[in-house]
């Protein structure tokens, strides 16, 4: 009898043991998520508004005419994306310089060090207009039919004044996510995508402007988040790191650019590779169609995406404070948090995209064929959202692969397009 009321208060103890250790994990899984979220989700709107203001516009595009959508599509994701890539990273260069500086409390050196890359970023950007003004003699070059390369260039000559603006918005956003101050970008894109919607509504589908007036819609929507987080800065919202504009940013360029350069040209090799997939699809057969398709697919993976990009922007914030206070197991207790919730979030948007596999497409197009197309691929998009829901957190860059792993990728993509188009071509079916 003692035995078994020994037994019956060990197994109690036992049990009482195993539900405070549950409530000590949800209880650590739970702040630590509170702290995630206070980073992860201003990055996570102000990426996926700023993001947003291209998908609306596209989405006008392709429902003014498949060989819009397809130009608009082959102006943004091939010349644009280009450009932008390599400013993006050269801004990137900011991050760093403006880290150690707000760290050793050098406050003022930050607003040195933007101006710096605003000077750097908009020579840059003058080098790089002759890609805008000839774009349709590449494209031509690169093998693109004469009516999408000569629209699609056309288009580029319209996105000139949206280039200009990434020379001021790239180093404003790091200055301002160096100081935490990440809810500013938040606010200003969510302000910009509203008016944005607005307007291409009024100026493409109320006025029936054309695929021109998408193009001019996006150009002053990205000027209104300069604008904004310009007018923040300079009207007193950084009063410690903005002391106005200083002949000091004009010294030490030399310097400056090498390490923008540097950091260019990485950001622009991995985010420029994927995108000339868009541009081989220029070379198959049923070329509208399959840019369409392509570019569609692409564009929802890439808004997506923009929420495992925030939650790995959060996750280093997370580590490098754990990190910095000695706590290397929290770092890795905050990781998994992260990881585990980007993954969540990717299968709620994997069992939609399956769901919906017909209907995905409907915001880009009304085409038939445009929408058997992308449902044909809809499968290969709903894994690759939940794949990349974890990849970028875990690999500490979106789509950091090695250079053989590069090039064997785009070649196997040429085949799975080949094929594809060979099947269309054949059975009327997307492979």
């Amino acid at each position: 009898m003692e035995f078994g009321e020994e037994r019956i208060a060990l197994l109690a103890e036992n049990g009482g043991g195993e539900r405070e250790l549950q409530q000590g994990v949800a209880r650590r899984t739970w702040e630590e998520s509170k702290k995630l979220w206070t980073v992860v989700g201003p990055a996570a709107v102000g990426r996926v508004a700023l993001f947003g203001m291209c998908v609306v516009s596209q989405a006008y595009a392709g429902h003014v005419g498949d060989l819009e959508l397809a130009s608009f599509s082959i102006a943004t994701n091939v010349i644009t994306a280009l450009n932008f890539g390599l400013m993006l990273g050269m801004a990137s260069a900011l991050e760093t310089l403006c880290g150690q500086a707000y760290g050793a409390k050098k406050f003022h050196m930050l607003g040195i060090y933007m101006q710096r890359s605003w000077i750097v970023l908009f020579l840059c950007a003058l080098l790089l207009v002759p890609v805008y003004i000839f774009a349709a003699p590449l494209l031509k070059l690169a093998g693109q039919p004469d009516d999408l390369a000569d629209q699609a260039g056309q288009l580029c000559l319209w996105f000139l004044p949206m280039h200009f603006s990434f020379a001021l918005l790239f180093p404003l956003q790091r200055f301002l996510q160096c100081q935490l101050k990440n809810s500013v970008n938040a606010v200003t894109t969510v302000v910009a995508l509203a008016v944005h919607i607005f307007i291409s509504w009024f100026f493409v589908e109320r006025l029936r402007l054309g695929v021109v007036a998408t193009a001019l819609t996006l150009d002053f929507s990205w000027w209104v988040t300069v604008l904004g987080q310009f007018g923040y800065v300079v009207c007193g919202g950084c009063p410690i790191s903005w002391k106005g504009f200083s002949m000091e940013a004009f010294s030490e360029l030399w310097e400056f650019l090498r390490l923008s350069a540097a950091s260019g040209v990485m950001l622009c090799l991995e985010y420029w590779y994927y995108r000339i997939l868009v541009l081989l699809a220029g070379n198959l057969n049923d070329a509208d169609i399959a840019v369409d398709a392509l570019s569609i697919c692409m564009n929802i993976n890439a808004w997506e995406m923009m929420i495992p990009m925030a939650f790995f922007a959060g996750t280093g914030v997370r580590v490098s404070n754990e990190l910095g206070a000695g706590n290397g197991k929290g770092a890795r207790f905050a990781t998994i948090v992260s990881v585990v919730t980007s993954l969540a979030i990717g299968l709620i948007f994997w069992t939609l995209i399956l769901a919906f596999h017909d209907k995905i497409s409907l915001i880009f197009s009304s085409s038939t064929t445009v929408l058997e197309a992308v449902d044909g691929l809809s499968v290969l998009l709903a894994f690759t959202v939940l794949l990349n829901s974890v990849q970028p957190i875990l690999s500490g860059e979106c789509c950091c692969w090695f250079w053989v792993a590069r090039n064997g990728c785009i070649c196997e993509h040429w085949n799975l397009l080949y094929n594809w188009s060979s099947c269309r071509n054949s059975t009327g079916m997307a492979f």
